[in-house]
């Protein structure tokens, strides 16, 4: 049996941290005066990482799924196994609705959706009170987003520290451990 993740779900994993820079375009541009260049570029590199994310999170899925789960060792309890599921179909959705709805919104603006050189087509039709709608929902599930990721950093830290079982050594990058 597999004590730890395989490379791809791994390195996929803490590639995701990708969020944080999601997160941090968005939160900077308040610094700068709207219409302003640098908070234009901000922004336009939120919604690119964000589909990124959004890209990425289907390859994870795939390797996480073709790679396996390794058991917790000690098992926790059930309670706890069943709270880490939950939490991680609500950061996967997080992953693939948030972007999406970002898309949305530019899409209901009808403004270009950028992506590295790129303009993806609108999903729906210019909707202005719609675009305001889908953006109120997707600011709040913004918020419950840092909410989601700090507790799914500190429950790791929990099981590494506190309960001395091998949740977050079976996402560690492996050490090369060769002399050479």
């Amino acid at each position: 049996m597999k004590e730890r993740f395989g490379s791809p779900t791994i390195f996929l994993h803490w590639f995701m941290l990708l969020l944080a820079a999601v997160y941090t375009c968005i939160e900077l541009r308040t610094f700068w005066p709207k219409g302003s260049d640098l908070r234009e570029l901000l922004k336009t590199w939120h919604f690119m990482l964000g589909l990124s994310v959004f890209a990425l999170v289907w390859i994870r899925l795939y390797a996480r799924v073709r790679g396996g789960t390794p058991p917790i060792v000690p098992a926790p309890p059930g309670w706890q196994m069943k709270s880490g599921h939950a939490m991680h179909l609500a950061l996967y959705l997080l992953m693939i609705c948030m972007p999406v709805a970002g898309w949305l919104i530019l899409s209901a603006e009808g403004k270009p959706v950028p992506f590295y050189g790129l303009e993806l087509p609108p999903l729906i039709a210019a909707d202005k009170p719609l675009a305001k709608q889908i953006q109120e929902i997707h600011e709040t599930v913004g918020t419950i987003g840092y909410w989601l990721i700090g507790l799914h950093a500190a429950a790791s830290l929990f099981h590494h520290y506190v309960q001395r079982d091998n949740t977050l050594a079976r996402m560690w990058m492996r050490r090369n451990t060769s002399g050479g």
